[in-house]
């Protein structure tokens, strides 16, 4: 008998654990999202697109991001989970396969003073370790050179318990080394107050000397403390006083007086405005009393320390002639450079890993940067990418990373470099979800998914998903603008002036002398850290009418709305209370008529302590935020009469139609509500929570805020951050509508549909940091095309297919 062998050709089975290839989402309701369910495929690049406002990081964020975070979270015992964030579960039926979320975001670094790009990234830890070990003279351990840690010493008794009859009294001595300025504590700036914007030396208090907002009423008992103090004389001119007097006028300690009988504090004139004002953040004050700290207020350089934040001994120790402070004064890809230049076997595994650090910032564009760049001046863009720094270099491999937006800041020719960093992520294996606006970030993802078809109770649904060549012919808002491309205006608005800038030398600016065109839209371009922000927002003078707009976030609380933040509450609450003879203050939800059972929250919030905290919509009010009696006030009449509830839940449109003149004639209300639908943001609800309004979202609104105010130069800093293709129109429309007015209006940008529409432009390069700081071009779009000497101008001659 004879055996025939066999070879089973049969490809095996596939392994159970080799099908979870998808993350499925089903019926996601957050925010404006409609029951959504969708299918993300794993270890791909997919980019979700739509207008501001459709959805988008409620979906990629509120969503997959949330849960994801809240299930590691859950991972660790309930005492753990007591220190970290609380986190709710998000609305949704079904969230599967999900994998660990590392979240890059556009959120703004802390703005402390004392936070660097240093001490935001491992840089600054391991550079200190590195001066502790190498520095000489030895100054100590690495604290030594913490600019945020003070030397601390310390000595006395302890007691000891060691049982019922051994407890005793045991010296100790505390030492502790840091390298803090004791001068300035580390900021590196000291204020100092412009007394001349506080008081009228040639006044008396008695005629009303205080120029402080608020203190020039006689009743006022703050101002009655110094006239009644007994420390100075109330009728003699200021100017006039003894040494004695204007010392306990301005700098006296706290101590108790009598005013009329009752007990009150006086205190020196300088710690009083300290204390008063310059302990609040300024975001949070009314405008006129934040004019007047910024002009009370200067800022400079601490001398004892030059501005470096490090004490003395901090400075003296060095490294080849280099101190600490050098070091992160220098751009980073020198510093870079100097590191590799360090050879001691000693530190080798030290010198290698901060190599490592400051070549990824180079890597990711930012090599123009130095440690010692405050935080909180960092654009959106360049906080994201600080933040992608550490993941460069990771090991880790199917893990979902989630950016929003990464190309903000971003020039076309940094663009192709971030999108080569998108795609060496997801090669390693790993899911990469973005949100993105840019035709060259869409084009290069694996899957689409495009959500709309409009923004806010108009958005909400998956329009398309597939691959960006079915996108194009999708017929979605999308598919219809990706492949949009503005022209070269035929015909150019001649200048009716201009702003001369000489000899500026702003951060990395090389003495730069240019005229800023007037009566046109300008536009300055050039990469990211040329010097564009440096050139306008520090050279242009505040005797030119300039109405800055920048990135800076916009605050705002749950309790904060697009009504409150734009003043629009203001003339409507007037109306009311005209209407209906009471006062103004009961149509405010945070004032005389608010439920008192939810203090005019709409909502009770229940803490869980560790778990996620409960809101559950007020009974007593029904969610409407006020008291019953309040909303039987009524404006417009006894047809179209609403009420200050229903007002709040109208859309912007609905409102300006009914303050326009349907309801109630309001023009104060309808002139806000027009900008607010110039900028695109007819589709919001007025009374709807800052909290839930998109990075677009606020961006349009501050916009549409700041168009108020009086002003012949507006100075816009990336207005397209968070636009749409669709919107970008909008805005170009509104721009021009500002000049036609005009109105001189200079944009720092570097979206090409803005360059190609501008009258004017400005190129600053060639390159970024020490590299860059020179006007590389001046003149009209077309010329910059024809040219093409700079990197903005081969660019925008691809893009117009010139």
């Amino acid at each position: 008998m004879s055996t025939a062998t066999s070879t089973d050709t049969r490809s095996p089975a596939p392994h159970a654990a080799d099908s979870h290839d998808l993350i499925r989402v089903h019926g996601a309701r957050v925010n404006n999202l409609k029951d959504v369910s969708i299918e993300i495929p794993k270890r791909r690049l997919t980019v979700f697109t739509g207008v501001s406002g459709s959805g988008k990081s409620s979906l990629v964020f509120g969503t997959i991001a949330a849960e994801s975070q809240r299930m590691i979270n859950e991972t660790y015992s309930t005492f753990v989970q007591g220190f970290m964030p609380t986190l709710a579960r998000p609305e949704v039926d079904v969230l599967e396969g999900l994998t660990t979320a590392i979240i890059v975001d556009q959120q703004r670094m802390g703005a402390d003073p004392r936070s660097t790009v240093g001490t935001a990234t491992d840089a600054n830890a391991l550079l200190r370790i590195l001066f502790s070990r190498l520095g000489q003279p030895h100054v100590g351990p690495p604290s030594a050179f913490a600019f945020n840690v003070a030397s601390v010493r310390a000595s006395g008794a302890i007691t000891v318990e060691r049982g019922a009859d051994k407890t005793k009294a045991v010296k100790q001595t505390f030492n502790r080394t840091g390298g803090m300025c004791t001068r300035c504590e580390g900021r590196g700036t000291v204020t100092d107050i412009d007394l001349t914007q506080l008081y009228d030396d040639s006044k008396s208090i008695a005629e009303g000397a205080f120029t402080i907002p608020g203190w020039k009423s006689d009743s006022f008992w703050t101002v009655r403390v110094y006239a009644e103090s007994g420390f100075v004389d109330p009728n003699k001119p200021i100017r006039e006083y003894t040494e004695k007097e204007m010392r306990d006028f301005l700098h006296k300690e706290p101590v108790k007086v009598k005013v009329e009988g009752v007990n009150l504090t006086y205190e020196g004139l300088i710690p009083k405005v300290r204390k008063s004002f310059l302990a609040k953040d300024p975001e949070a004050m009314q405008p006129h009393i934040r004019e007047f700290v910024e002009r009370a207020v200067t800022f400079t350089t601490c001398p004892e320390c030059d501005g470096t934040r490090l004490s003395e001994a901090a400075r003296s120790s060095r490294i080849d002639g280099v101190s600490i402070a050098d070091a992160c004064a220098m751009q980073i890809s020198d510093l870079a450079a100097w590191v590799r230049g360090l050879d001691e076997p000693s530190v080798a595994p030290l010198l290698t890993s901060l190599g490592d650090t400051l070549d990824s910032f180079v890597e990711i564009g930012l090599g123009y940067l130095s440690l010692d760049r405050p935080s909180g001046t960092l654009s959106g863009g360049e906080a994201q990418r600080t933040k992608m720094i550490r993941h460069l270099g990771s090991s880790l491999t199917d893990v979902t990373y989630v950016f929003d937006e990464p190309t903000i800041g971003l020039h076309p020719h940094d663009i192709q470099r971030m999108n080569g960093l998108l795609l060496r992520l997801r090669d390693k294996g790993n899911t990469v979800l973005v949100v993105e606006h840019k035709p060259e970030t869409i084009a290069i993802a694996d899957h689409v998914v495009d959500l709309g078809p409009l923004a806010g109770s108009e958005g909400g649904t998956v329009c398309f998903e597939g691959t960006v060549g079915r996108l194009r012919g999708s017929g979605t808002l999308t598919g219809h603008h990706l492949d949009d491309r503005a022209r070269l205006k035929p015909q150019v608005r001649k200048p009716t002036g201009a702003v001369e800038i000489r000899g500026a030398d702003a951060n990395n600016l090389r003495d730069v002398d240019v005229d800023v065109p007037l009566g046109v839209l300008c536009v300055v371009t050039g990469v990211a850290g040329s010097g564009k922000s440096s050139l306008i927002h520090g050279s242009i003078p505040a005797s030119a009418g300039v109405v800055a707009i920048d990135q800076g976030a916009i605050r705002g609380s749950r309790r904060s709305n697009p009504a409150t933040y734009t003043g629009l509450l203001d003339p409507i609450r007037k109306a009311f209370a005209k209407e209906n003879g009471v006062k103004p203050a009961l149509f405010s939800a945070n004032s005389a008529g608010a439920c008192p059972a939810c203090n005019g929250a709409g909502v009770v919030y229940t803490d869980l302590a560790m778990m996620a905290g409960v809101a559950s919509p007020c009974e007593e009010c029904d969610g409407k935020r006020f008291q019953a009696e309040v909303l039987e006030y009524h404006l417009g009449g006894p047809e179209n009469g609403k009420d200050i509830s229903e007002v709040l839940a109208m859309s912007v449109t609905e409102a300006h139609a009914f303050f326009g003149g349907d309801g109630a004639k309001v023009p104060a209300a309808a002139r806000i509500l027009q900008r607010m639908e110039d900028v695109g943001l007819g589709y919001l609800k007025v009374g709807q929570p800052l909290t839930t309004l998109s990075g677009g979202e606020r961006q349009r609104l501050k916009l549409a805020t700041r168009m108020a105010e009086k002003g012949g130069v507006y100075v816009l800093d990336e207005p397209t951050t968070g636009l749409h293709l669709a919107d970008v129109e909008q805005l170009l429309g509104l721009l021009d509508r500002l000049v036609d007015s005009g109105k001189s209006v200079i944009v720092i940008e570097h979206h090409q549909a803005v360059m190609a529409h501008a009258d004017w432009i400005i190129d600053l390069g060639p390159g970024a940091g020490h590299d860059g700081g020179r006007i590389v071009f001046e003149g009209t779009p077309a010329d910059l095309v024809a040219d093409r000497s700079t990197l903005t101008g081969e660019h925008l001659a691809a893009y117009v297919g010139a």
